[in-house]
């Protein structure tokens, strides 16, 4: 197996049908919808209503201003592949001479927890263990494990065993975080001056501003990073990241590999992930048998009555999918209304696979010239596709384009590049409080005072000039 979980009492994991704290805000997700209903501001794509309930705070939108910034995020490593081959272990240390305590503090954690964010973390978590570092994960949400377990050396401490959290975070050397629990985890290090880093899986204005003054920020694609960029434009240098790198969603090839099955296969049936337009797909397209994983997210949409041609099985942990999901494969579909990647398409690249998908920006990027790309709206296209892949020989085909993708991606030095940069963080500091005379993260008490005193000022002008502020120029607020 894969993956090595050590974990007291039941090993069984999750059916994985509790929502996750991260999906899209829709109907679907509740949770979700209210977790971001303090911002106000749409992502800066033109999707539809259901994508564009995430918002910004009031003023100007800066996404509308895509020119050249002096407050561009600096520092920026390039690295264009996520695919990697099994890791060789690493000197504890390398860069910052001592093994570090890392601690991270998200909603949940594999093999309970089988959302894509949370194996990209443990990808990320599991080489610095391997590098001998101390790696704890600390959940904020009450799942089915009552106990601390480990997986593939990184040390999970459920919430119900996890209260004494803030104490344990002062004495870490680096925190990590995500998602909703970002505000949190930035407060603790400003106080206990621990470096913190903050993983941005979307490109929406909540994670960016979350992520403002982090010690490193690491976007999961190129187009992510394009976006933050774009959203820190108006920002002054102060409450810039520190450093940001892009890291795409690892994947151990080897891990997923396997011999491809007969069956159209959609992972997550829930209606942002095309759960809908799968069964309509199925009821069209007799001659393939339809395999429906249930995600861990979202409420799932079930096949119509007497199709019989459809299958659904419960939702799989992410180190048994080779088994479960990819061996029965023969093609996968991706048609979400939202992907910042598509980890599950490269992993299903791995064993030469075929992925037909919507053409998101981050199914784009992660799919490269193997993808076959279908409009969500469109299901005829999605059919005569699925009728192509019938042909042995435009299957086979298919099957060398997405192989020679996961090839192309298994040069990766994403990992490297992570693990470089979290022990750079780590070096030795002369104590927890804050130097006499140093600069606050967030900025200093006269920086803030100037930007309110100017903001009011740009408001009192555009209201004198009769322009709402949501049609002015962003990069006039600070002048």
């Amino acid at each position: 197996m894969p993956h090595s979980i050590t974990k007291p009492g039941d090993d069984d994991v999750a059916d994985g049908r509790k929502t996750s704290p991260h999906t899209l805000a829709s109907p679907l997700n509740r949770r979700a919808a209210t977790l971001y209903s303090r911002s106000t501001g749409p992502p800066p794509s033109p999707w539809p209503a259901a994508v564009r309930a995430r918002a910004r705070p009031s003023g100007p939108n800066p996404l509308r201003t895509v020119s050249a910034s002096p407050f561009l995020v600096r520092d920026l490593v390039h690295s264009g592949s996520a695919t990697v081959p099994r890791r060789q272990r690493r000197a504890a240390g390398a860069v910052s001479g001592r093994r570090l305590s890392v601690v991270a503090r998200v909603y949940g954690y594999p093999p309970d927890h089988n959302a894509g964010s949370e194996w990209m973390l443990h990808s990320m978590l599991r080489p610095l263990a391997e590098s001998g570092h101390r790696v704890e994960v600390w959940l904020s949400h009450p799942g089915t494990s009552h106990r601390p377990y480990e997986i593939d050396g990184v040390h999970v401490v459920p919430f119900q065993a996890g209260l004494d959290f803030v104490a344990r975070a002062g004495r870490a050397d680096v925190l990590v975080s995500h998602y909703e629990n970002v505000p949190l985890v930035a407060g603790l290090a400003r106080e206990r001056r621990v470096p913190v880093v903050v993983i941005c899986h979307d490109n929406f204005e909540t994670s960016f501003h979350n992520a403002a003054g982090a010690d490193l920020v690491v976007y999961n694609s190129e187009w992510i990073r394009r976006d933050g960029e774009i959203f820190y434009a108006r920002y002054p240098p102060e409450f810039l990241p520190r450093r940001s790198i892009v890291v795409r969603p690892p994947v151990i090839a080897e891990d997923y590999r396997t011999q491809p099955g007969d069956c159209v296969t959609l992972v997550n049936l829930n209606a942002d992930k095309g759960g809908e337009l799968f069964w309509q797909i199925a009821a069209w397209s007799p001659r393939w048998h339809f395999r429906g994983v249930r995600g861990a997210y979202g409420r799932q949409v079930m096949p119509p009555p007497r199709l019989p041609n459809c299958e659904v099985v419960d939702s799989v942990p992410g180190h048994r999918m080779r088994e479960h999901v990819y061996s029965r494969a023969r093609v996968m579909l991706m048609p979400s209304l939202y992907e910042s990647w598509g980890r599950v398409a490269v992993e299903a690249y791995a064993s030469g696979i075929p992925v037909i998908a919507h053409p998101t920006p981050g199914l784009v990027e992660a799919l490269g010239q193997a993808g076959i790309f279908a409009y969500r709206d469109d299901p005829n296209a999605w059919i005569d596709a699925l009728d192509s892949l019938r042909d042995p020989d435009t299957w086979a085909r298919a099957s060398r384009r997405a192989r020679a993708r996961s090839d192309e991606l298994s040069a990766a030095r994403d990992l490297d590049l992570w693990c470089e940069a979290v022990e750079s963080l780590g070096g030795p500091r002369s104590g927890r409080t804050a130097p006499a005379g140093a600069v606050p993260r967030g900025g200093s008490p006269t920086t803030i005072d100037r930007l309110r005193t100017s903001t009011l000022r740009w408001v009192r002008r555009m209201r004198d000039a009769g322009t709402h502020p949501s049609d002015a120029d962003p990069r006039e607020r600070c002048l």
